[in-house]
This record gives C-alpha cells, structure tokens and sequence, in this order.
C-alpha cells in the first residue's frame, strides 16, 4: 500500500467515524453529555466510567479478533461492511475513552 493509499483509508475512516458518531451520539447522550452512557452504566455495574466503556468496546475487539483468526484459518474474510462497522466502533471507542479521560483530568485540575 502506498503512503497515498495509506493516507486515503484513514482519511475515509475518519470521516465515516465521525457520521457514526454523530448519528449515534444523539441516542447515548442525555443532557447535552456525550459521556452519559458510560457514566449511567458505571453507577450500574459499580465501576468508573473508563472501565464500563472498556467493557463495551471489548465486544468490538473480539470480533475483530474473530475476523482474524478466520482469515488466518479459514482463508475467510469478513464482508466490507461489516468490517467496517467493527473499525469505526472500535475507533469511536478510543476517542471516547480519551474524551472520558481528558475530562477527569480537567476535573481534577491536571
């Protein structure tokens, strides 16, 4: 893959992540909090809003660990839409986690 190519993918992905995000964020925000539902689901289940959304992204991460072992050995590969659901979530994910840290880290004055 040449650095263009490269470059184009991520391009792509970071403006289909940023459509899933919108579209999704009006359903998981309350009160103009982004963050709301990992914070409604670590008063849930007793844990911090970081751990409750690393619980949620887990699901993401083993099927695209799935994804993997089947081409690896099955020679079977995941229909394009569908991988590309799987990164877009998982790449939400990350910016969520960094958007919960960043905004303990204010919280505390760091």
């Amino acid at each position: 893959m040449t650095q263009d190519d490269f470059m184009r993918l991520v391009d792509s992905r970071y403006r289909s992540c940023c459509q899933v995000m919108t579209r999704k964020g009006m359903e998981y925000s309350r009160n103009e909090d982004k963050l709301h539902n990992f914070k409604r689901a670590a008063k849930m289940l007793g844990v911090t809003p970081e751990m409750a959304l690393v619980g949620m992204m887990a699901k993401h991460l083993v099927s695209i660990l799935d994804m993997v072992d089947d081409l690896q050995y099955r020679d079977s590969r995941p229909a394009p839409e569908v991988l590309a659901e799987k990164m877009n979530d998982t790449h939400n994910y990350f910016y969520l986690l960094e958007a919960l840290l960043s905004e303990k880290s204010k919280s505390r004055g760091a």
